[in-house]
C-alpha cells in the first residue's frame, strides 16, 4: 500500500477515522534525517498492508504540526481508534518503527 498525503482537510477521515493502525510521519523537505527516514517509512508502507502509512508536511500543515506537539522532525506518531499510542522522534530503524505498534 502506497504512503497517503495527509492535510487538516483530510486527517480525520485518514486517520482519526481509520478502522486499522495509522503511522503518521511528520517531516519537512529541508530536513535531512527526514530524508533519511523516507525510504524506511516507504518500505512499511509495501510491506506491511496491515497498516496505514500516512505522511504530513509540516511545513504546508502547521495546524496539524501544533495539534500534536511536534517540536522535532521527523517525529512519527502511531494512531489507534483516533489516539496517539505510541511516537518517535528523530531517525530510528524499521524494527523500531514497527514496534511502535506493539
Amino acid at each position: 500500500m502506497a504512503e497517503v498525503t495527509v492535510t487538516k482537510d483530510n486527517f480525520e477521515e485518514e486517520v482519526l477515522k481509520c478502522d486499522k493502525p495509522v503511522l503518521v510521519d511528520f517531516w519537512a523537505t529541508w530536513c535531512g534525517p527526514c530524508q533519511m527516514l523516507g525510504p524506511v517509512v516507504a518500505e512499511i508502507a509495501e510491506e506491511h498492508p496491515e497498516y496505514k502509512i500516512c505522511k504530513v508536511n509540516v511545513d504546508e500543515e502547521m495546524e496539524l504540526a501544533t495539534k500534536y506537539n511536534v517540536m522535532s522532525i521527523p517525529f512519527v506518531a502511531v494512531f489507534k481508534n483516533g489516539n496517539v499510542t505510541n511516537s518517535s522522534i528523530g531517525y530510528v530503524p524499521k524494527e523500531t518503527l514497527l514496534s511502535l505498534f506493539n
